[in-house]
């Protein structure tokens, strides 16, 4: 038994019980664990193979390049060999840019009807339940001149390292906050990278609000590794503590970063920035399929309302691993097992007795994984004056060039929150549609407002989420309730002994 793979749309069935969209640790684990217990299940994901951002290009890698990245990358083999034994449907370079309630005709069940594109064309599926396994994006990190040519995020450096064995030839600096930035930086050192600098920009009061937790912390699997890396780093290259500001100079691209830090100002000279500070749930999917979510002050960030099982606010949908908090690679995996088992109860292929036998040594697991993961929510939380611009030519909304100063001067008009603001200045109307700029937005508007960030909100998603062509849509096939929909009635075929009627 292995799975079967979705080429093109047509390959697609009408229905399937279960659809999880991502292919990274949570998503395989919920997609392995449904499918072996015997849901019909399809796995969308938009890169060519399954792993996700932490295990990108596994599949393909050499074992030189699994020992250069180092045993937690390797482990990412085991997920993925599991998931590809099962019976399920994997549509690898899938879009899926709409979940919504589906209408039932007479007769037929409820569930979901799912916007899919795949190989130039377009499809809408029903599914009876959906786990959304979106992962994590890096957090915007608005400084000052951070849109210069040879400034990439630390993410986008370590995909080129991971798909294509690309390492910067350049002179190096890595700047920002949390286990990336040493993780990527011992990384490219061990690729033969020249690593100038790491400025690490974590602020000094965090690390007296974790020290609450540091005992969960040194007992975990976090604490030796990150002892191990950070002694690695410093080892080979300079790191700059207790920075108050940054940024990114040049005449048309980057010549240096400007570091101020409790021993003066200095300008090192640099061909590439990398900036990293921290990753938070990617909700657009989530958002749109009217997911509730609120404002979770420790990661400052927004996050899924979901309960043990995963289950967010919308009946047939459920969110897993760091798409719902940032939990990490191992805790993403048990958290999709949990979402797979709950789906197979839902569905009637699991008695609650039997799905709470399976999950009891699963949460068993997760907790040693999590244990720590307060820590580092504390540690790494990114400064106020990192999160939220106070230069008023700072960008903040890369695609449609909306600096910090804009949007403050726009506050007078009466705006109350981002959508209102997208309407003034049209942040968020971009290509990323607000991936790059959304938590800067709310948490600006927010501090002017004097208000928390809950208060204030995020954008409204809607469906499309990504990019999809007018020829796809136009090309879908339209059922009966769509066409009445629109034109009000539905012609019938003519046959000889009867004339065309109206529905």
């Amino acid at each position: 038994m292995s799975v079967h793979h979705v080429n093109t749309a047509s390959d697609l069935q009408e229905t399937y019980d279960l659809l999880v969209v991502g292919a990274g640790p949570a998503g395989l684990s919920a997609a392995a664990v449904a499918a072996e217990c015997g849901l019909s299940v399809l796995l969308c994901d938009e890169n060519g193979s399954p792993g996700g951002q932490i295990y990108r290009g596994i599949t393909e890698a050499s074992a030189a390049t699994k020992a250069r990245l180092g045993k937690d990358y390797a482990a990412g083999e085991a997920i993925i060999t599991r998931f590809l034994a099962t019976s399920a449907c994997y549509a690898a370079r899938a879009s899926v840019w709409s979940i919504a309630p589906y209408e039932p005709e007479v007769g037929e069940a409820s569930g979901l009807e799912v916007g899919v594109s795949l190989a130039g064309a377009a499809r809408l599926i029903r599914v009876r339940r959906a786990i959304l396994a979106t992962g994590a994006l890096e957090r915007p990190f608005p400084i000052p001149g951070w849109t210069l040519p040879g400034i990439m995020t630390a993410g986008s450096a370590q995909i080129a390292l991971k798909t294509a064995g690309l390492v910067p030839s350049g002179r190096t600096v890595i700047a920002g906050t949390g286990p990336l930035l040493y993780l990527l930086a011992a990384q490219l050192i061990g690729a033969g990278a020249s690593v100038n600098a790491v400025v690490d920009t974590t602020p000094n009061g965090n690390r007296r609000r974790a020290l609450a937790h540091s005992f969960d912390f040194a007992r975990s699997a976090y604490g030796l590794k990150g002892a191990r890396l950070l002694a690695q780093v410093h080892r080979y290259t300079r790191v700059i503590r207790n920075v108050m500001a940054l940024e990114a100079a040049g005449d048309g691209r980057l010549s240096e970063v400007v570091v101020t830090y409790r021993g003066g100002t200095e300008r090192l000279p640099a061909d590439l920035l990398l900036l990293h500070q921290g990753i938070v749930p990617n909700l657009n999917l989530s958002l749109a399929s009217g997911c509730a979510s609120g404002w979770n002050d420790r990661q400052a960030t927004f996050t899924p309302t979901i309960d043990e099982w995963c289950q967010t606010s919308v009946p047939d949908i459920a969110i897993a691993g760091d798409a719902g908090g940032i939990i990490g690679a191992e805790g993403s995996a048990l958290h999709g097992a949990l979402a797979g088992m709950a789906a197979a109860w839902r569905l009637g292929r699991l008695s609650e007795a039997e799905r709470d036998k399976r999950a009891a040594p699963v949460r068993a697991r997760l907790r040693m994984a999590l244990r720590g993961r307060l820590f580092l929510d504390e540690l790494f939380r990114p400064g106020d004056d990192f999160r939220i611009p106070t230069r008023p030519e700072t960008i903040v909304c890369r695609c449609e060039e909306v600096t910090a100063g804009a949007i403050r001067a726009t506050m007078p008009l009466g705006v109350r929150g981002p959508n209102q603001m997208k309407a003034y200045l049209r942040c968020g109307m971009g290509p990323c549609q607000g991936r790059l700029c959304g938590l800067t937005v709310t948490e600006i508007i927010a501090q002017e407002r004097g208000v928390a960030p809950g208060e204030v909100g995020y954008y409204n998603v809607r469906t499309p989420i990504k990019p999809v062509a007018l020829k796809e849509l136009a090309a879908l096939p339209q059922s009966d309730s769509a066409i009445k929909a629109v034109a009000g009635f539905v012609e019938k075929p003519v046959s000889a002994s009867h004339p065309r009627t109206q529905e």
